[in-house]
């Protein structure tokens, strides 16, 4: 196990239920897209998705009700946990596998849908994972991604990536709009859609998910408060050190682009 991948682990394993019960990852427009995307494209009777780097299993409680099969996999034991949990309250089905997603212990050409949500900044190895991800779908098939997007600008998005990485040592990267274009088209997928929606976070409950030290707060606050204009406009940061990033959604076709 690398020494990023067990930070992964003391970094969420601790804060499932955290996770669970948070409104910014239960909630949002973006998993109701997901849910009419998968209703408008895949038959119900057939259709098989999995949700790599799932958490506590949000985006699969949204998708589970229009398929026949989901799987959800997560290095987590503790977010793996809290899926079986979730899916038993609401009493659907959702098989959970511990799996990172650069290793995906699955045959080639098995889901109809393979789809993340929030993980891929965590992610060492971006390249691989999205690989093992085309090796998974259906000829035809479709890859759903979600992730929280780094500013173009690249003044704003220093200050982004520093902000997300005092609170969250885990963290690697959001990729820019532009960088989820090339990463997917490298990967062998075909952009169909791609959406862009709005993404409060409270500071409050954002750093108190994290468990993010005191120390670690005052640097955020302190860099917030320090960044120029420009940045604190683009981020929307608020008095109480809210700020508002953006989240993506981009849908790809699962053909081969070449």
């Amino acid at each position: 196990m690398s020494d990023h991948t067990q930070t992964v682990l003391s970094q969420f394993d601790p804060q499932a239920a955290a996770y669970t019960s948070s409104t910014v990852h239960a909630t949002g427009a973006d998993l109701a897209r997901a849910g009419a995307l998968i209703m408008a494209n895949i038959p119900c009777e057939t259709g098989k998705l999995l949700d790599v780097g799932c958490g506590a299993g949000h985006l699969s409680f949204a998708v589970s009700p229009h398929l026949s099969r989901v799987v959800a996999s997560d290095p987590s034991p503790r977010m793996l946990e809290a899926v079986r949990k979730g899916a038993a309250e609401r009493d659907e089905t959702i098989e959970t596998i511990q799996a990172s997603a650069g290793a995906l212990p699955f045959d080639d050409n098995t889901f109809c849908v393979v789809a993340s949500r929030y993980s891929a900044h965590h992610w060492q190895g971006i390249e691989a994972a999205l690989h093992e991800m085309r090796r998974v779908v259906k000829t035809g098939g479709f890859l759903l991604m979600i992730d929280v997007v780094g500013d173009e600008d690249d003044l704003v998005n220093t200050h982004l990536q520093t902000i997300e990485l005092l609170r969250d040592r885990s963290h690697i990267r959001n990729f820019k709009a532009s960088q989820w274009r090339d990463l997917i088209a490298a990967s062998g997928f075909e952009m169909i859609e791609e959406a862009t929606f709005p993404l409060a976070l409270e500071f409050t409950s954002w750093v108190g998910r994290m468990q993010t030290s005191p120390q670690r707060v005052e640097m955020i606050r302190t860099l917030e408060a320090d960044a120029p204009k420009e940045v604190q406009e683009a981020l929307h940061i608020a008095a109480d050190g809210s700020f508002e990033p953006k989240d993506d959604e981009d849908v790809k076709n699962g053909h081969d682009s070449t």
